[in-house]
């Protein structure tokens, strides 16, 4: 199998997440990088028009969740993320998702906090590098 992979890196949102109701209230910015995995062979299949993953949709796609509820967790988050990508585009086969946090309430200094969560399309994980 050939694949190509997709990356949209530090897209950058002020939203309302988080565990504290003063996160979920004022807000704060959020990173999210975007690793999408994609069928080569079944984004050729189509016309020329569709051999790759419309960048800025999927861009929307991620803005839409950001926005579109306050999240306790970023778990969460890069978990809803993932999905509302895997679920609109059909050649992606294993989508990763990141999610940053800057400077969280952490009592100490800490750059940032980041989780991942990887989704896959077919259930033979190891077929995906």
């Amino acid at each position: 199998m050939n694949y190509t992979i997709i990356r949209i890196k530090n897209a950058r949102f002020y939203a309302h997440h988080g565990v504290l109701d003063s996160e979920r209230m004022s807000g704060g910015l959020f990173e999210i990088d975007a690793e999408l995995t994609c069928d080569v062979t079944e984004a050729e299949a189509e016309d020329n028009l569709k051999k790759t993953l419309d960048y800025e949709l999927a861009y929307r796609f991620i803005k839409e969740v950001v926005s579109s509820e306050k999240f306790y967790l970023i778990e969460a988050l890069a978990y809803r993320i993932a999905m509302k990508l895997i679920g609109n585009f059909d050649m992606v086969q294993k989508v990763t998702i990141r999610v940053r946090k800057p400077s969280p309430p952490l009592g100490g200094l800490t750059e940032y906090v980041e989780v991942e969560h990887t989704e896959y399309r077919i259930s033979e994980k190891q077929d995906i590098v």
